[in-house]
């Protein structure tokens, strides 16, 4: 009886994520439609992570359906920490800045379903911010404050790209030139790995141990002395 219960719960429960996920993509196009300037809207299923774009609607950062999420979801996978941030700093491949919003959708146990992000270029609204306080000389100096804290997120091509981004980032936050590193440099590099959700990715240890220059064990076996500091 028990065990019939929790079957219904579940199909329950992923009955309901499938109306999420259905609903989430009627919105893709119009958001894209209604949002002013060059605009991209996605939309990820988390559940299929790494690769978990299901629709998108713009070309402004070149992705599609099947690529990859960004650095930002992975980290959020890591740690199961997934929240609706707005109005955030992002940065394309290239260099631009972009606005970035991403929206988690949850199902009726909680647990994060599907993420809908939309990005804007802010190129042109600077452009016109510039104008606009050239016209008002007592506001001429200083900048326009940036939206958002923390790291920027990257939006890049493919897994592989998002891998050696955060595999990049992760060996220069210790500060230290690779081939000076000792073993607590090795072990901070994949502390920070861990904490930015790369071990989900395919290959992630072999690439890790390439880049530091051990082993697949050694790598495994850091993995295992942190597990056991935490634990």
């Amino acid at each position: 009886m028990q065990s019939h219960k929790l079957a219904s719960i579940e199909q329950e429960t992923a009955g309901h994520a499938e109306i999420i996920l259905h609903t989430a993509r009627t919105l893709v196009e119009p958001l894209a439609t209604l949002i002013p300037g060059e605009c991209e809207v996605v939309l990820h299923d988390l559940r299929l992570l790494p690769n978990s774009i299901v629709a998108v609607a713009g070309n402004l950062t070149g992705r599609a359906v099947g690529g990859s999420a960004t650095d930002l979801l992975l980290r959020a996978s890591a740690t199961g920490n997934y929240s609706t941030t707005l109005g955030y700093i992002g940065k394309h491949s290239d260099g631009r800045e972009l606005r970035s919003s991403t929206i988690i959708f949850r199902d009726i146990a909680g647990n994060a379903i599907a993420a809908l992000c939309i990005n804007s270029d802010t190129h042109d609204w600077r452009i016109l911010a510039e104008l606009a306080r050239s016209m008002m000389p007592a506001e001429r100096t200083g900048s326009p404050e940036a939206v958002g804290a923390g790291e920027p997120e990257e939006f890049l091509g493919d897994v592989e790209e998002v891998a050696q981004h955060v595999l990049k980032n992760a060996i220069n936050s210790v500060g230290v030139p690779i081939n000076l590193f000792q073993k607590s440099h090795k072990l901070a590099v994949i502390q920070a790995l861990k904490e930015r959700g790369f071990f989900t990715l395919k290959e992630s240890v072999e690439k890790a141990a390439q880049e530091l220059g051990v082993t697949r064990f050694t790598i495994y076996n850091y993995l295992n002395e942190l597990e056991q500091k935490q634990a």
